[in-house]
């Protein structure tokens, strides 16, 4: 999917794979109620702010959303996706990380070995979507991509063994971390500066991208090795989903879609978008520790066997079924 030819070959693909076809008639506009599980305005709330502004622009007359606040403002990130499904919104912007509590599944969204176009022709996604229908919860598209996950410390270590270290989690790599010895802890976004400033943790996991700058005055070193997968994604109240017109739910999709094209070369470790975020790093002192070789293999193994066991453990029966449709 380079370039601008593949990503609309693929899209074209994906929509008449769905088949989304332009509607312009409708019965009148239709506003959503929508809510994000970061603040607004904080790095990794402006993706879901950008396809909000996206789908307003393209929407009037058919579609509005009129995104209420964001999480911890709003309340819980873990609990927003719940208070979706129950009706409190409409339409949420989320990491997977923070509805795993409505969906056990819920972490394959960020395993998988291929990119959304494939997992759109494979049935992957299918499955995922009948799951999250049994919650009332409809699966639009993953609208941003932060890049792989790394571990960001303020001191150095010299291998996979984790044991002495404090660490600020999400439920993303939580497994992880706890099988190569450390301790954890979790922690809201804007807590993250004052827990390495103040030495309660000495590191955390985070996304490449969507990183806040301020974080350079406490962070060091960044653990390579990445792991798993930074997506956010757009849900929308399954009952809500039904009520509207074609139209409406056509625009819905096709917004959705175009972002997640857009965002599958952006955060391709080897990208553009990667590669300045790595050299201004650098270039304020941050220094990368390397797993090569035994540790390497290791670090890589610890990881896919943590989150996976944890699907399976949690979901048997769909998580064999899933793992063959997201892991090569």
């Amino acid at each position: 999917m380079k370039g601008k030819l593949g990503s609309g070959l693929v899209l074209t693909a994906a929509l008449a794979l769905f088949g989304l076809v332009s509607n312009p008639a409708s019965a009148g506009e239709v506003t959503l109620s929508g809510a994000s599980c970061f603040p607004i305005g904080s790095p990794p709330g402006k993706p879901f702010e950008a396809f909000v502004a996206e789908l307003n622009a393209r929407g009037k007359g058919v579609v509005q959303i009129d995104l209420k606040g964001g999480a911890p403002a709003i309340g819980s990130p873990f609990t927003l996706t719940q208070k979706m499904a129950k009706g409190a919104y409409d339409i949420v912007g989320c990491p997977e990380a923070y509805f795993g509590n409505v969906l056990p599944e819920a972490p394959v969204l960020r395993f998988s070995d291929y990119a959304y176009a494939v997992l759109r022709e494979n049935g992957a996604i299918d499955y995922v979507q009948k799951l999250m229908a049994e919650k009332n919860i409809r699966y639009i598209a993953r609208y941003h991509d932060f890049g792989p996950f790394y571990l960001w410390l303020s001191q150095p270590i010299t291998g996979p063994d984790l044991t002495g270290l404090n660490l600020r989690v999400s439920p993303v790599y939580t497994a992880f971390f706890k099988s190569l010895g450390a301790t954890v802890q979790r922690s809201n976004y804007a807590q993250v500066y004052t827990y390495m400033e103040n030495n309660t943790v000495q590191g955390y996991g985070w996304p490449a991208l969507g990183w806040n700058p301020a974080w350079l005055k406490v962070t060091k070193f960044r653990v390579e090795p990445g792991f798993y997968r930074a997506s956010l994604h757009a849900l929308i109240n399954l009952k809500k989903w039904k009520s509207l017109g074609q139209a409406q739910q056509d625009l819905l999709s096709e917004v959705g879609l175009e972002f997640e094209v857009k965002t599958e070369a952006s955060s391709s470790p080897g990208g553009p978008v990667m590669k300045k975020q790595k050299d201004m790093m650098a270039a304020e002192g941050m220094k990368t520790i390397t797993m090569e070789g035994a540790d390497r293999n290791k670090w890589s193994a610890a990881a896919s066997d943590a989150g996976w066991g944890e699907v399976l453990d949690r979901s048997p029966e769909h998580g064999a079924a899933l793992k063959k449709l997201f892991t090569k």
